[in-house]
């Protein structure tokens, strides 16, 4: 039994691709992730978030203890060498930054090489003062292959072109490109009049005019990042031909938020980036496509991202 009342709130992970049910464990500030299936028959073990004075199945009442071993099983005494590990809840990743949560089930890489990017970037922020506004959060339904949408947000080469009214905020002659580790850093450098990032002295881009941050995670997930705060993107997978993608807003100041007109701004981006995400999709099974080359000057996150599915194919 457990000493005091335990939290636990279920979710899906990609749901209707990956489709793994978990659920998270807060108890005295301590956050873990397990599988939420019990071992014993499949049932889920947490239907609802809230709070509880146990874990255990509704089904068989098989208990779990806080580290997810298997604590006691009715009429079970017969049954030989139990529990075994495979009996026992498997702990998923989860790692922490700045009150955001990140788990992987397998993961391929380190999550501090990430955290050091991401805070050598936008570790400014005073994230206490970014607030969820579940009001502005949106999901879009794009009917391209989920690769697509990634290949057109790493890169800045059609701004000009495709968004009129975002490049107004952005000086695109002097739009960087950063490639680290499983992650990309875009930096769009303010044009006359746009609000800007005050910077500390410590940071790298000190002294500089900049407006936007748009930090790429492999494999699906993006960091809007602007002085009026962050818009993460997740990019989720259905099917081959269809991808969801969840935009969801915390932001820290409102004023500029408004000035912006941010979440405006945000969907006209958005529905512009999906009207030429799903003509590619259309054009590259044209028999007159082979391959198109990139710019060695515009496009390199493009070609890192296509880089790592490479890798990671290559490795299944």
């Amino acid at each position: 039994m457990f000493n005091s009342t335990i939290n636990t709130s279920p979710l899906t992970i990609l749901p209707q691709f990956v489709d793994e049910p978990v659920f998270l464990l807060s108890i005295d500030d301590e956050i873990s992730c397990f599988p939420n299936i019990c071992t014993h028959r499949g049932f889920k073990l947490v239907s609802h978030p809230g709070l509880n004075k146990q874990l255990s199945c509704a089904y068989h009442g098989r208990r779990f203890n806080l580290d997810g071993k298997v604590e006691f099983m009715p009429e079970f005494k017969e049954v030989e060498n139990f529990p075994r590990p495979c009996d026992h809840l498997q702990k998923i990743p989860l790692k922490e930054w700045n009150g955001h949560l990140f788990a992987s089930f397998d993961p391929a890489i380190s999550f501090s090489g990430i955290s050091k990017v991401l805070n050598n970037y936008i570790g400014f922020y005073d994230f206490r003062a970014l607030k969820h506004s579940p009001d502005y959060n949106e999901e879009y339904t794009v009917n391209a292959h989920w690769a697509l949408y990634i290949d057109n947000y790493m890169e800045g080469f059609h701004i000009p072109f495709v968004h009129r009214d975002l490049n107004k905020y952005i000086d695109y002659g002097n739009y960087t490109t950063d490639l680290h580790n499983h992650v990309a850093v875009q930096i769009g450098f303010a044009d006359k009049g746009s609000p800007t990032f005050k910077l500390p002295e410590s940071h790298m881009h000190y002294g500089k005019s900049i407006t936007a941050y748009y930090i790429w995670i492999w494999p699906n997930i993006m960091l809007n990042c602007y002085p009026w705060g962050i818009q993460y993107n997740i990019v989720k997978p259905i099917t081959a031909n269809i991808t969801k993608v969840s935009f969801i807003y915390y932001i820290c100041n409102k004023e500029i938020f408004d000035l912006m007109q941010a979440s405006k701004l945000a969907d006209k981006t958005e529905r512009e980036d999906e009207f030429v995400v799903e003509e590619v999709h259309q054009g590259v099974k044209s028999r007159f496509y082979s391959t198109g080359r990139y710019s060695a000057k515009r496009e390199t996150g493009v070609h890192y991202f296509q880089s790592l599915i490479a890798k990671y194919m290559s490795n299944q």
